[in-house]
């Protein structure tokens, strides 16, 4: 899945600067989070399926992959933060927990109400709301959020995560981070004021129209000084929210219970309704197909997709497609070509796989139209504002390879009759098919690309995101999955295209793109507020990018996903593609 959070979500027009209150825990009207009750196939995509207020019980979630952390400030996988957000880890700001649309706009969460920009868009200032805790009772102060924040920066222990925060606040002063800070209270960030524990205080550069989106994120939740236990913090992080650790064995279980220091009064945005959750990590993705179909577990939290042998058990029966849904997740799946590795340091060698993809096979790979998505022709999907359909510039709309354009590509970089290359993949089921799709397609223009399955735990964060690793082992074309970190054009593209982005482990920039022009375009589309213009800044950027050829796109994700009768108040957030975890229920 992608490797930021990745969010995934629709565009939102302007940001929403006014607070929503959440449903009342007791209302068990077909009315719950201010939506109809929907119900069959599809249904939690526009509304809400068994709303309910019902407490009890325990939520069963398994999941395939090691999570890529449990520490708030280093995970970077949607289905880690979804969890996070909805169980442990609150934030000063959240998205709202209502399906569609409204579930883009954020709301108050830690803080008292949504800042409006002072300065010109360059200054936040939060206040924190009274009476929240930590679930050993101490109270959440600004300090708190400072210090977690600060942990950002320490790259000797917070070696992976979002690192957007170091770009906005360290300005110029090169802040160590909270383990080698000098302040005598190690909270010596400057551009981060704390005139007292209910106030907090940030000051920008310059203007950034998308700052309130990072205050959502995990990475910006507070942190108890005295609690930080530095690499082993995701063995217990400190809960802030309805659930805490009562054990975690990891690669195995995670079983949370109630934090009896949350007060619901304060928390708008979670229902808290069962008593306890319980996560299994490492089942075998067969398997997890067959114990939600034998209604054994209750979710999937990866939210990927069942395994194509699956699908038509579902599709077919239509007692089980109704327990299903297909949302479009807001991810593109698509091949990083390394713009390091030989001969795909070429712009040539990188236009002929263009040309040569069978991107119709991707997708049956992927589970076809309905359960694998539609073609995709650009870096842009259609759930964020800028895309646009039209542009392609490789003329892939009809997922059919190109070979003769791919064989004169070819003999323009200098290999008429193909090469050698490696293809870097996750060791799962789907994933290998889709290598084996992609295999074939360059063996019809005479490249011979060996497939090299990895850990899918390890895979985004030191395997392809290690650019060292990837020329060390050849790494000419590598799968990937992206969706947003936050709804906006900046929040889905900006990481894997900035070239200032590229770092030596938990890179996301896997084709390691660089150009000047296009971070140029990126500073310009950060400074302007008008959504429009900057849609079309982004535009221009998305059209270089294609032009690069570094990134071939092949599908705008779909999932589909199974979910167990049993469960209550089932929709799916925008903000994540997935159902949010934070407000389910078991009947």
């Amino acid at each position: 899945m992608r490797r930021r959070v990745l969010v995934a979500g629709a565009a939102a027009a302007t940001l929403v600067l006014s607070a929503c209150g959440g449903a009342s825990s007791s209302d068990n009207s077909s009315k719950d989070n201010g939506q109809k009750a929907s119900s069959g196939y599809n249904a939690a995509v526009t509304g809400v399926v068994n709303p309910s207020g019902k407490k009890g019980g325990t939520l069963k979630l398994t999941i395939h992959d090691n999570p890529d952390s449990l520490d708030p400030q280093i995970a970077y996988y949607a289905s880690e933060w979804n969890l996070m957000k909805g169980f442990y880890v609150r934030t000063l700001l959240a998205n709202d927990a209502k399906p569609g649309a409204d579930g883009l706009k954020l709301v108050p969460d830690l803080a008292t109400e949504v800042p409006t920009p002072e300065d010109g868009g360059k200054k936040y200032t939060f206040h924190i709301k009274p009476g929240v805790k930590f679930e050993d009772g101490s109270p959440i102060t600004s300090k708190d959020i400072k210090y977690g924040i600060e942990r950002v920066f320490a790259l000797e222990v917070v070696n992976a995560g979002p690192k957007y925060l170091v770009d906005l606040l360290d300005q110029g002063q090169k802040y160590p981070g909270a383990y080698k800070d000098t302040d005598p209270d190690k909270l010596g960030l400057r551009s981060v004021q704390t005139p007292d524990d209910n106030t907090i205080v940030f000051t920008l550069a310059k203007a950034n129209s998308d700052f309130l989106y990072h205050m959502q994120m995990p990475v910006s939740s507070p942190v108890q000084k005295a609690k930080d236990t530095g690499t082993q913090y995701a063995n217990h992080p400190q809960s802030t929210g309805p659930y805490k650790f009562e054990s975690y064995d990891p690669g195995k279980k995670l079983t949370m219970v109630r934090n009896d220091q949350w007060d619901q009064k304060t928390d708008p945005v979670r229902k808290a309704l069962p008593d306890r959750v319980e996560v299994t990590y490492g089942t075998a993705v067969e398997e997890i197909d067959n114990q939600l179909l034998a209604e054994e577990v209750d979710l999937d939290i990866a939210q990927t997709g069942v395994q194509p042998g699956s699908q038509p058990k579902i599709l077919l029966n239509p007692e089980k497609k109704k327990n299903a849904d297909a949302p479009v997740t807001g991810f593109i799946r698509y091949v990083a070509i390394s713009t390091k590795v030989a001969p795909f340091d070429n712009v040539h060698c990188r236009k002929a796989v263009q040309y040569a993809l069978d991107k119709t096979a991707m997708q049956t790979a992927r589970g076809g139209a309905e359960a694998g998505g539609d073609i995709a022709t650009n870096m842009l999907p259609p759930t964020i504002n800028g895309h646009d359909d039209a542009d392609d510039l490789f003329n892939t709309k009809s997922g059919k390879p190109q070979v003769d354009k791919a064989k004169e590509e070819l003999a323009a970089c200098g290999h008429p009759n193909g090469f050698d290359t490696v293809i870097a993949t996750r060791n799962t089921g789907k994933e290998m098919k889709t290598a084996e799709a992609l295999q074939q397609s360059m063996s019809a223009i005479g490249i011979n690309a060996r497939i090299d399955p990895q850990d899918a735990a390890l895979y985004f964060r030191s395997i392809i995101g290690s650019p060292s690793n990837v020329h060390n082992k050849g790494y000419g074309l590598m799968l990937a999955g992206w969706g947003a970190d936050y709804p906006s054009p900046a929040g889905f593209l900006q990481v894997i295209v900035d070239s200032r982005a590229i770092s030596e482990s938990g890179n996301n920039n896997y084709a390691e793109l660089s150009d000047p022009s296009i971070d140029a375009l990126i500073d310009q589309a950060a400074a302007e507020p008008d959504q429009q213009k900057n849609a079309e800044l982004w535009k221009q950027i998305n059209k270089k990018v294609s032009e690069s050829a570094a990134y071939m796109p092949f599908t705008y994700d779909k999932a589909l996903n199974y979910r167990n009768p049993r469960l209550t108040n089932v929709y799916v957030t925008q903000y994540y593609g997935q159902v949010d975890f934070g407000n389910l229920g078991v009947s």
